[in-house]
């Protein structure tokens, strides 16, 4: 970040600003505009602040080699050829390169990891607007991150009605995900993405607004999340499975034909489910549930021991690690919830951003220890969309703490199910 930080980035703050104040009364009612700004503001707040740690603490990292090492070239390119410049935002990545953009794409470092380059060429194409400005073009992630929790959290809102203050708090407001969700990274556009994706099945499935809308912003989320990170459909689309067979047993008011039709509605949502993730993994054998096992082990040691633990070496932790086996991933499935659930402990910190992650955890810890002691889990079960966030929350948590080993990358790695981890104790706290 430079001199043209200081220019371009606080004229693009106070133009989305006003644009936002304009577009309040649309988007907000009554109980929610009061949360609006403020949201959107802590989000530019945290893309900078983002920024400003990968470039003084880390000295360097993904934020930084997506732009600098990444969108850089193809700006360069439309500064000197418009069409080269179109072509390799066009490019989805790869092995090979095309012969007419070969000078630019063999410089981007991520350009043979297409889920990379996904980044690097959004990252590009806001960087036309900001004239390749580090934390202008961040802002404009910090937006579309925004986009999509705003939306999630209004139609939770006309769900759950008259609860607007502590559903801010799990959705728009936990540090931890304004922090790692708001800047130039994979999982702002996740995060947004899973937000709208959210937002579509609940009006789907819990509001009845089923119109072409809804279709189309699911598809293009799905698209967006199926290009950059795929485990995360292969985390949620099940939980929606179950939300749905949830939803549909409820329907049934007589105990003796529900207990006849629920095997019929598990091997219904349960094949749906199977068939969904084997269409999003099919095409890449990283993916492909036979070796999800394998593929854990490999990437928990080169987090653990390799690149992450030179690369991003926030302190490692130990839950013994996969053996490429499903066995051995079950073996160690309540270790890597717990981790990344409630750890870091406090005497774990090494650092600084430690710290506030330990605070945070130890707050999940306490609200979900007393929803035990209150005797509500069971209660989870009787509304189906917090089985689907309890689900995927545990889902998800599995899967990054059996993979992750570091405790700086898995900060990041978990923020996709926090929101909806604690919209589960909150609203089991609300008794809704």
């Amino acid at each position: 970040m430079g001199l043209k930080d200081l220019i371009v980035t606080p004229i693009y703050l106070i133009l989305f600003s006003v644009i936002a104040y304009f577009i309040r009364p649309y988007v907000t009612n009554d109980q929610t505009k009061k949360y609006f700004l403020p949201a959107l503001w802590a989000r530019f707040a945290g893309a900078i602040l983002l920024g400003v740690l990968y470039q003084f603490y880390y000295g360097g990292g993904d934020t930084f080699n997506y732009w600098e090492h990444g969108s850089r070239w193809i700006y360069e390119a439309f500064q000197e050829d418009i069409t080269t410049g179109i072509k390799l935002l066009l490019d989805n990545g790869g092995s090979r390169a095309l012969d007419e953009t070969y000078a630019y794409s063999t410089r981007i470092w991520y350009y043979r990891d297409p889920a990379s380059y996904a980044v690097v060429r959004l990252t590009a194409l806001f960087d036309l607007f900001t004239l390749h400005t580090y934390s202008a073009t961040s802002l404009f992630f910090a937006v579309f991150s925004f986009s999509g929790m705003w939306a999630m959290y209004s139609t939770l809102q006309n769900k759950y009605p008259n609860n607007s203050g502590w559903l801010a708090v799990a959705v728009l407001f936990i540090p931890s995900v304004i922090f790692w969700g708001s800047g130039i990274l994979k999982d702002t556009v996740t995060l947004g993405a899973l937000g709208w994706m959210t937002w579509s099945l609940i009006r789907w499935i819990d509001l009845k607004k089923q119109t072409f809308k809804e279709v189309l912003v699911f598809i293009i989320s799905f698209f967006l999340i199926f290009s950059i990170k795929k485990y995360i459909l292969i985390c949620f689309i099940p939980m929606v499975a179950v939300w749905l067979f949830m939803k549909n047993l409820k329907r049934i008011r007589n105990v003796a034909l529900r207990v006849l039709i629920i095997p019929f509605l598990l091997i219904l949502f349960g094949i749906s489910g199977f068939f969904a993730l084997q269409q999003i993994s099919r095409e890449d054998d990283k993916y492909k549930l036979e070796s999800l096992a394998e593929r854990a082990r490999i990437t928990a040691y080169d987090i653990r021991y390799g690149w992450g633990a030179r690369n991003g070496g926030d302190g490692g932790y130990d839950i013994g690690l996969p053996d490429g086996t499903w066995q051995g991933m079950i073996r160690l499935s309540p270790a890597a919830i717990n981790v990344s659930l409630f750890r870091p402990y406090f005497w774990e910190v090494r650092n600084p951003l430690m710290l506030l992650a330990a605070i945070e955890s130890t707050v999940f810890l306490f609200f979900f220890i007393r929803l035990i002691v209150k005797n509500r889990l069971v209660s989870i079960f009787q509304d189906p969309f917090l089985s689907f966030c309890f689900g995927f929350s545990l889902l998800f948590a599995f899967a990054v703490g059996i993979s992750t080993f570091n405790f700086g990358t898995l900060m990041r790695y978990k923020i996709p199910f926090l929101p909806y981890f604690i919209l589960m104790l909150i609203l089991n706290r609300r008794k809704i």
